[in-house]
């Protein structure tokens, strides 16, 4: 009898230890359940308002993820004036080939060259803001900066400053442009922005110094198609001016908008724009400061095409 009791006992003791284990496993996971679902669910951001770093002239807010190589290649036809040029295909073309490189998901820097007045060019674009899909944060925003060098004789600048006095700096010229987009629907994004242009050297009769409101616009009507529509519009600022219109009837007035219209087709690596353009410089600060072309005018448009592609590292 005292053997089937020491049995009895060590087997009650056993299912109680055991009962016990299991109750206290149980509650275990009762509570991380709990704090599962009372834990917030991570912001996500959108996706990005436009498939290229590029549209047209034009930095969008859409930045590639970290270690993107993007090779770019920008050309302008001459203007289209008659038929003598086939289009501006005969005419005096621009061209410029340039690399971006993705630091990190917010950070691009990029070089690249123009043929035009040979410049060579740094560029740096940093993402402040990302629009999130539950709209906590309603936009994107981006910093976006160019420094150009232009190439060239010195005798040009000489020239240029009226005296024989040549430094290195009055080669360089600036852009800097807060830009803001917003991606309202899977088919619809716009962008606007401001930008402030500077060039240390210019003809006496001409401005140092240019601010500038611009827009993008995209609407896609297919997987891969969009249209695109831009503007770059030169604000006639009276404290920015080195000199007065009517000072020389022939001086030419650069401060004509820069319209473009085209369309994308894109994919995960590529992305090839075709479009009408008025400004032929490539550059945006070259755009604002410099284009003298009417859109609506004979001889007022270019056709250009970009063609971009990525390399993940």
């Amino acid at each position: 009898m005292k053997q089937i009791y020491r049995i009895l006992k060590i087997s009650a003791l056993t299912l109680f230890s055991l009962l016990a284990f299991q109750t206290t496993l149980f509650a275990q996971e009762e509570a991380t359940q709990d704090t599962t679902v009372q834990e917030e669910p991570k912001e996500r951001p959108v996706r990005p308002a436009f498939e290229s770093g590029l549209m047209f002239d034009a930095a969008t807010t859409t930045l590639q993820p970290s270690k993107t190589l993007e090779f770019i290649l920008q050309h302008r036809f001459g203007y289209i004036d008659g038929a003598d040029n086939f289009f501006g295909i005969w005419g005096a073309s621009n061209i410029r080939v340039g690399l971006n490189y993705s630091f990190l998901d917010n950070l691009t820097v990029g070089i690249g060259t123009t043929k035009n007045k040979r410049i060579q060019d740094l560029q740096v674009k940093y993402r402040v803001l990302e629009q999130t899909r539950s709209n906590s944060i309603p936009v994107t925003v981006m910093l976006y900066g160019v420094a150009g060098i232009e190439g060239g004789d010195k005798a040009l600048w000489d020239q240029s400053q009226g005296a024989p006095n040549y430094k290195f700096s009055n080669r360089m010229s600036y852009f800097g442009q807060l830009n803001v987009s917003r991606r309202f629907n899977d088919n619809l994004s716009l962008q606007v922005g401001g930008s402030f242009t500077h060039y240390n050297c210019v003809d006496s009769v001409y401005n140092h110094d240019r601010v500038a409101l611009s827009f993008l616009g995209r609407y896609k009507f297919s997987p891969q198609g969009a249209f695109i529509v831009a503007g770059d519009f030169p604000l006639d600022i009276e404290s920015l001016k080195d000199y007065k219109k009517d000072a020389d009837a022939n001086t030419i007035i650069y401060d004509k908008p820069n319209l473009s219209v085209g369309f994308e087709i894109s994919t995960s690596t590529h992305a090839f724009q075709i479009y009408l353009q008025s400004a032929q410089g490539i550059l945006p600060q070259e755009d604002i400061m410099w284009n003298d072309k009417d859109f609506f005018k004979k001889g007022g448009f270019l056709i250009g095409f970009n063609l971009t592609r990525l390399w993940n590292f």
